[in-house]
C-alpha cells in the first residue's frame, strides 16, 4: 500500500446480514487501494453501517455516528437507518452523506466524492486482495448471505421498507463464494438471509450452473451442494414452511448441521395473526416432533416477542405451554417496542410496560429451565467441537458444538490436560463432563 493512500475507518452495527454488507463495502474500497484502519485518529474518513430495526438499535446507531463525528469529523452513514436520512440529519447535520442498506455502489461513490484517491496511490499488482475478500469474522467461520429483502409484511417489522422485496442470489454465485471461503480456510458457513426458506421463490427456482453442473436456485439444492464442501453448514432465519421437511435427510446424513434457527415469534394463533406472520396457521409442534423423529440430534433455536399489542395473559400462557412442549434448545426473547413506520403501531390494547417486563422474566425463566435440562442430558456424550478462542492464562479452550452458533448460543469450555495447547479454528474431539444453564464443559478425549 502506498503511503499516500487514503485511510478509511469503519464501524459495523446490527445483524450478521449487515456485517456481510460491511465486508462487501470494505472489500470494494480495499480493491480500489483505500487502506482500512482500526481507530478514529488514523482515519481520513469514517463509514458507519447502521441498524434501524428497533428503537434501541436506532439509538445505538445515532450514538455511534455522534462518536465518529466527535472523534474524526468526516463521517458517511449507510445501512438500515440510512433509509431514514432525514432522521439522521436532524440529529447529526454534519454527516457528509447518507445511503440506505445494500447501497454498496452509493457508499463507495460517496467515499470517492469526499475522499478521492491521489494519483498512483494504488497499484493492483502490489496491493493484493485475498480471493475471499475482506471479512470481519474470525478466519474459521463466515456468513454466507443468499438473498436480500423479504416478501412478508409482518406488522412489527419495517425491514421490507428498508431492504425491499426478496432478491435471491443465483445458486451458482452463492456456491462460488462458498468455495472461495472454504479454500481460504473457513470451516463453518453460516447461511443467512431475511427469509432463508423462501430462497429462489422470486427467481422461480431458476436453473443456474456451478462447476459446469446445473443446480436449481432453491433451498434444498443449495444445501445439498454446500454439504459437499466438508465443512459445517448452519442454517439461520428458516421459516417453518412444509418444504423445510425436505432438508431433514441432509441433516440426518451429516451433509449439513442438524441445526435450525426458526423465528417463531409467538405461539398464540391469535397473536401470530395480528403479527401477520407467515405460516401462522402451521401446527408447529407436530412439525417439530416429526423433525426430531427424523433427526434426533436436531438443535432448534428461536426468538420470541412478548408484550405485543393485544397480548392477553391467556395468549402468554399459550406461549409458555407451547415452549414447554416444544423443548427448544436455544431461545431468545424481546420485549415488544413500537418501531416508527410499523403497522403494529396502530393496533389497540398496548400492554403496560410493567406487565411486559414481568412476562419477559417468566418467559426467560421457563427457557432457562428447558435449556438447563436439555444440556444436562448431554453430559457423558462425545462430540466434535470447533475452537473459537484459547485462554492461555486459565488453560481453557472456548469452543462450539454443532448446536451452537457463534455469538448467540452457548459455548463448550474445554478444561484439563492439553486444552491450552489447542489452536484457534481447529477441530477437537471432547467428552462432555458437566453442564450449566447455557454452556457445556468438556475434556479432550484421549
Amino acid at each position: 500500500m502506498s503511503d499516500s493512500a487514503r485511510k478509511i475507518g469503519f464501524v459495523s452495527l446490527g445483524c450478521p446480514k449487515a456485517l456481510v454488507d460491511s465486508e462487501r463495502i470494505l472489500t470494494q474500497l480495499r480493491s480500489e487501494g483505500y487502506d482500512i484502519v482500526g481507530d478514529y485518529p488514523d482515519a481520513d474518513l469514517v463509514v458507519v453501517n447502521t441498524c434501524g430495526f428497533i428503537d434501541q438499535a436506532k439509538a445505538e446507531s445515532l450514538e455511534a455516528i455522534g462518536e465518529a463525528l466527535q472523534e474524526n469529523g468526516k463521517v458517511i452513514v449507510t445501512g438500515c437507518l440510512g433509509a431514514q436520512a432525514e432522521q439522521i440529519r436532524q440529529v447529526h447535520p454534519q454527516v457528509l452523506d447518507v445511503t440506505g442498506p445494500q447501497a454498496y455502489e452509493a457508499v463507495v461513490n460517496a467515499v470517492h466524492r469526499h475522499l478521492p484517491q491521489p494519483a498512483r496511490a494504488h497499484d493492483p499488482f502490489v496491493d493484493l486482495l485475498p480471493p475471499q475478500g475482506i471479512r470481519l469474522t474470525p478466519k474459521h467461520y463466515a456468513y454466507l448471505k443468499i438473498s436480500e429483502g423479504c416478501n412478508h409484511r409482518c406488522s412489527f417489522c419495517i425491514i421490507p421498507s428498508m431492504r425491499g422485496d426478496l432478491q435471491s442470489r443465483p445458486a451458482g454465485e452463492v456456491l462460488e463464494e462458498a468455495e472461495r471461503l472454504v479454500r481460504a480456510g473457513v470451516k463453518e458457513l453460516l447461511v443467512i438471509s431475511q427469509d432463508t426458506s423462501a430462497y429462489g421463490v422470486d427467481l422461480r427456482y431458476k436453473l443456474d450452473f456451478w462447476n459446469g453442473q446445473p443446480v436449481k436456485t432453491r433451498l434444498y439444492e443449495l444445501c445439498e451442494a454446500l454439504g459437499s464442501f466438508g465443512v459445517w453448514v448452519r442454517l439461520h432465519y428458516v421459516y417453518p414452511y412444509p418444504h423445510v421437511d425436505d432438508i431433514m435427510p441432509l441433516m440426518q446424513s451429516g451433509r449439513i448441521l442438524p441445526y435450525l434457527d426458526i423465528p417463531f415469534q409467538h405461539a398464540s394463533p391469535r397473536l401470530l395473526k395480528l403479527m401477520k406472520r407467515p405460516a401462522h396457521a402451521e401446527d408447529t409442534l407436530a412439525r417439530i416432533q416429526r423433525w426430531r423423529e427424523l433427526v434426533p440430534q436436531l438443535t432448534l433455536r428461536s426468538t420470541f416477542i412478548v408484550g405485543f399489542p393485544g397480548e392477553t395473559e391467556e395468549d402468554f400462557q399459550i406461549l409458555l405451554d407451547w415452549l414447554e412442549q416444544a423443548q427448544l434448545d436455544r431461545v431468545g426473547c424481546f420485549i415488544y417496542s413500537p418501531v416508527e413506520g410499523a403497522a403494529a403501531n396502530e393496533l389497540p390494547d398496548p400492554v403496560a410496560a410493567e406487565i411486559q417486563q414481568e412476562r419477559y422474566e417468566r418467559f426467560m425463566e421457563k427457557a432457562q429451565d428447558i435449556s438447563r435440562r436439555r444440556l444436562a442430558a448431554k453430559v457423558g456424550q462425545s462430540m466434535r467441537v470447533l475452537i473459537d478462542e484459547i485462554d492461555l492464562a486459565e488453560g481453557v479452550a472456548l469452543a462450539r458444538s454443532a448446536g451452537d452458533a457463534p455469538e448467540i448460543d452457548g459455548q463448550v469450555f474445554i478444561e484439563g490436560a492439553g486444552a491450552g495447547a489447542l489452536q484457534k479454528g481447529a477441530w477437537a474431539d471432547v467428552r462432555i463432563t458437566d453442564a450449566s444453564d447455557y454452556d457445556l464443559y468438556a475434556e479432550l478425549q484421549a
